[in-house]
């Protein structure tokens, strides 16, 4: 059996905006037990969200890329960085290369911002995937949502 085609896009009309939102709650309210009060934030309104969607509509993974002044307090203040969060991808969408390419559509949306780096907080057990994309840890590990995290960023 093959694997059903997905396109990326960047969530610009109220539904896939909403279908971003639902594969959040799914993963992380659902799986990972992450306050739905904490989950959404102001950040929602200003981010770019990209969406993965299978050919058949249905929503694969999504992440949001914060820039500008909403970015600062995650990027030590360097306006050139953004910040890449929120990448969720389904139960039945793990192992496709789902995550992969929504962290290059995130990085893509940066550099078409301006941006010459990307932040994010990887949780820890997620760190080997972000060092494949070429992401580099730095800091001390922290506690996000009562999971242990590290900062990590890549130059693009």
């Amino acid at each position: 059996m093959s694997t059903p085609a997905y396109e990326l896009r960047v969530a610009e009309d109220p539904a896939d905006r909403e279908a971003c939102f639902a594969v959040r709650k799914e993963v992380f309210v659902g799986e990972q037990g992450v306050p739905e009060d904490i989950e959404y934030d102001a950040y929602d309104a200003v981010a770019v969200h990209v969406l993965a969607v299978r050919e058949d509509g249905v929503p694969l993974g999504t992440g949001r890329l914060l820039f500008g002044d909403a970015a600062a307090g995650k990027t030590g203040g360097d306006a050139s960085v953004g910040s890449l969060g929120r990448l969720a991808v389904t139960q039945d969408a793990r192992g496709l290369g789902v995550g992969a390419a929504l962290v290059r559509a995130v990085e893509e949306a940066a550099r078409a911002r301006g941006l010459t780096a990307v932040d994010l907080h990887a949780q820890t057990h997620a760190l080997g995937f972000y060092e494949r994309l070429g992401y580099v840890a730095y800091g001390p590990q922290f506690a996000d949502a009562g999971m242990p995290h590290r900062a990590m960023r890549r130059v693009l």
